[in-house]
């Protein structure tokens, strides 16, 4: 006979997942928050963490435990909304699963079973942060870190952060392809491919690094094409969204979800990172690029677009918020999926219109306080103005 915890269990999870999620009060007019996130550790099903046979699990002991969900990777497909988590075990290991929504800010489901990718690194003991791109090719692709142990150094802590490359046509049946090898950069992550050819061939954006954490020579986001998704060689990486002095990106910045096409160029959400006295603070920024040249930046508004708000600061890594997935369905609506202090996953929703409104007529950074200032000197005196004509 089933443990009698299980029923009470399923009850409490069905409770959640059923929630209805509903606009918080938030306003700045570029998109919509959410009462509630999308995902969390507590959504997973039941059947991924314990024991439901009282004979080996008298107890009802969660047996293989979740610590987070994060970092998901969005699709919008057959009229469904589909996130491919990044799923975190009490184990420190990642995993990636599927959940799906018919609506796309809640009842996200995930799928009997998680994952399992193809075992073709030895080498490799973690994966994470997949982000998803439906190519022109025909096939959906996921590009995610691999990490591996960094055994030229005696530290525990060293590790080397690689591009996996997988292939889909349903997300059911998953082809592991080689890793991308960057020639000129000796690690590489927060890579995301193209959806669409550029000069017949296969375009990344890179994050070029000198080591797993530091970014070391990394000027920010690169650019790079290769023959043979495959076999992913890049030889050159041109850069394209550059870190800057005293701004959201001076630590390190790196592309977040496939870019978003659209009459203007492509609008890409992408996220920064500045060093604080509390350590590493994570915003998503966005930046639009040529539609001809994917790798030239078009238009760059200042600041952020997300950042952590309220409880959303606090988790395993506070102070935090980052994306790799983001979806556009058939209304032009943009349902962007982002990750609150490496533990849970939100949705912030927009429209292609006022994305465009956001990235390309909010004034750029000019850099300096003092100009800063004076900026904000220009908008107040045009309002003032303004407000003179409406009385």
């Amino acid at each position: 006979m089933m443990h009698e915890r299980y029923y009470v269990e399923k009850e409490k999870l069905e409770k959640l997942l059923s929630r209805k999620n509903v606009k918080s009060d938030f306003y700045n007019g570029v998109y919509d928050r959410y009462e509630y996130p999308v995902l969390t550790r507590d959504m997973i099903p039941l059947t991924w963490r314990y024991d439901l046979n009282p004979e080996t699990n008298p107890y009802f002991m969660e047996r293989l435990s979740i610590n987070a969900v994060m970092n998901s990777g969005a699709i919008y497909l057959n009229g469904k909304y589909y996130l491919v988590a990044r799923i975190e075990g009490n184990d420190r290991k990642s995993f990636f699963g599927v959940a799906e929504s018919d609506n796309g800010i809640d009842n996200f489901r995930f799928w009997d079973y998680p994952i399992l990718l193809d075992d073709v690194c030895p080498e490799e003991t973690n994966v994470y942060d997949m982000r998803l791109t439906q190519h022109e090719d025909g096939y959906i692709y996921g590009v995610f870190c691999s990490e591996s142990k960094d055994t030229s150094v005696n530290d525990l802590s060293a590790a080397v952060a690689a591009a996996g490359i997988v292939r889909t046509k349903d997300l059911k049946t998953w082809e592991r392809l080689e890793n991308l090898t960057t020639l000129r950069s000796p690690q590489q992550r927060n890579v995301v491919l193209h959806p669409e050819f550029v000069d017949g061939k296969y375009a990344f954006y890179t994050r070029p690094m000198d080591d797993f954490i530091e970014t070391g020579s990394g000027g920010g986001i690169g650019f790079g094409l290769c023959e043979d998704i495959t076999h992913a060689v890049i030889d050159e990486e041109k850069m394209t969204s550059i870190r800057k002095y005293h701004t959201i990106t001076e630590a390190k910045n790196g592309a977040g979800a496939t870019p978003i096409k659209t009459e203007k160029g492509w609008i890409h959400i992408a996220h920064g990172v500045r060093n604080t006295a509390a350590g590493l603070r994570y915003v998503i920024y966005a930046f639009a690029t040529d539609l001809k040249d994917p790798s030239k930046v078009i238009a760059e508004p200042s600041g952020m677009l997300i950042g952590p708000r309220g409880w959303e600061r606090v988790g395993d890594v506070s102070n935090v918020v980052f994306t790799n997935g983001a979806v556009v369905n058939e209304n032009n609506e943009v349902f962007i999926y982002y990750a609150s202090s490496d533990t849970r996953m939100h949705v912030a929703t927009t429209t292609i219109d006022r994305l465009l409104d956001f990235v390309f007529n909010t004034p750029e950074d000019p850099g300096r306080s003092v100009e800063c200032v004076a900026q904000r000197c220009e908008l107040i005196k045009k309002n003032l103005e303004y407000l003179k004509t409406q009385s």
